[in-house]
């Protein structure tokens, strides 16, 4: 029923589970979880991650570098062109500006964001976009770079309105983790409610971010049910039909 937009399952905390990667998918399936996208965030563990995932159909993957990562090999557009030829491949990223946990001159983050929105658009695979204290570069770079040829997902989306309205004309889909049940997310509820039902998808960003009622702890795919019914309750829908709306938008946004 639900389809967890964007997660990353070579990181989650398997001690629930025995330490059974396979266990996971059991149960998350069994919690009604039918899709998940398994995200890259580096060139270095994505073929230990692909590997992982591989006898799990129900797991599309993207490739990308994140852009906190600086320790790492920096791809080409072409090298992640080459990687999203992957059958199982949906997505380029994540990708996208972070002046939060990163600083100093930043050149190279906007360099490596531009080179992704490239290889999207050469791939014809959407962005996987990541946002945090730097909306306005973002954005810029987005039009600039001619990301509207690609399209894509402001994933784990905390931005204001404005922000949400011209991600949303330039084509891209909005998506919301579990930040939307904290209290103190009271604004992001507004926005969310506003975002038009077929731009809308929803995420755990596993294993980070839980949602209450288990923030603070690891978070996983099968949570991604307390962000729907967040969601829904803000849209005046049942939790089935959010579901089932995300997870077209989801189809359509990654043909997958």
């Amino acid at each position: 029923m639900f389809v967890d937009s964007h997660c990353h399952l070579d990181r989650v905390d398997l001690k629930p589970y025995d330490g059974d990667f396979a266990r996971l998918m059991t149960e998350t399936a069994a919690a009604g979880v039918t899709r998940m996208l398994c995200v890259s965030i580096d060139l270095e563990h994505y073929p230990a991650m692909r590997a992982l995932v591989d006898p799990f159909s129900q797991v599309d993957v993207s490739v990308g570098v994140h852009p906190n990562e600086d320790e790492g090999r920096d791809p080409e557009p072409d090298e992640l062109v080459a990687l999203a030829a992957d059958p199982r491949n949906v997505a380029i990223g994540e990708t996208g500006l972070d002046y939060f946990r990163s600083v100093g001159d930043l050149t190279w983050q906007q360099e490596r964001f531009r080179n992704h929105i490239a290889a999207a658009r050469a791939c014809g695979k959407p962005l996987i976009v990541h946002t945090r204290a730097a909306a306005a570069d973002t954005i810029r770079i987005l039009q600039e770079a001619g990301a509207r040829d690609a399209g894509g997902v402001m994933h784990c989306f905390t931005e204001d309105w404005e922000t949400a309205r011209t991600a949303l004309d330039l084509g891209f889909h909005i998506s919301f983790s579990g930040i939307l049940t904290f209290k103190t997310a009271e604004d992001l509820r507004q926005v969310a409610a506003r975002v038009p039902l077929d731009r809308l998808l929803i995420e755990t960003d596993a294993p980070y971010l839980a949602p209450i009622p288990h923030r603070g702890r690891s978070n996983q795919p099968r949570y991604v049910a307390h962000v729907a019914e967040c969601l829904a309750g803000l849209r005046g829908m049942t939790v089935e039909s959010l579901a089932e709306v995300t997870a077209a938008n989801y189809a359509s946004l990654f043909q997958a």
